[in-house]
């Protein structure tokens, strides 16, 4: 179970998505997303939350090493950087203003747009590689129904794929992996 407290959250799931990344063998290996290789999984988390973040904060992240250098080094560069901003408690109470959404508290905002996202890249990097793509089934299906109802305002903004279809009574995971634009049955 993963908890609900978002700097621990983020510990629990970067940590997972950190595991991920230390077993990939192939950073060349194509991943689930039209065009991704393994290392663009990575590339991806570690390139948006930085401007994500100072768009709706005064908070900036340090640079990390590059993806194409050292995938592992960015990654955990970037995961400490981010569990700090969590951890210190002068952020708790720290508001989250984008441009583009209604203000929330920023441990919520972190929780919310990132940490959900490097869980769902979780499954990504796992089946890519050849790793266990097993995810929390309540946080699949608290991140589907959070997402049902936006079904529409997310695949208009492009971070969605179309919806593949899955079986009604099919396992949370892979109803969270159709909605997200992948096929559960994907294989490189």
């Amino acid at each position: 179970m993963i908890p609900d407290d978002p700097a621990a959250e983020h510990r629990a799931v970067a940590g997972t998505f950190g595991d991920r990344v230390r077993g990939v063998a192939d950073w060349d290996a194509p991943a689930p997303v039209d065009g991704w290789r393994a290392r663009d999984v990575v590339r991806h988390l570690v390139e948006w939350f930085p401007a994500f973040l100072a768009d709706g904060s005064d908070l900036r992240l340090p640079a990390v090493a590059p993806v194409d250098d050292d995938p592992v080094a960015a990654w955990e560069q970037h995961a400490a950087a981010v569990q700090a901003v969590l951890d210190d408690p002068a952020n708790a109470d720290r508001t989250f203003a984008h441009p583009r959404l209604p203000e929330l508290p920023l441990p919520r905002a972190v929780a919310q747009f990132y940490t959900a996202d490097v869980f769902m890249h979780t499954w990504d990097l796992a089946r890519a590689t050849g790793q266990d793509d097993t995810l929390d089934p309540a946080r699949c299906e608290q991140l589907l129904r959070g997402m049902e109802p936006m079904d529409d305002v997310l695949r208009r903004s492009g971070q969605y794929g179309p919806r593949v279809p899955v079986p009604d009574d099919a396992p949370w995971q892979d109803r969270l992996v159709g909605f997200i634009g992948r096929d559960p049955a994907w294989r490189p």
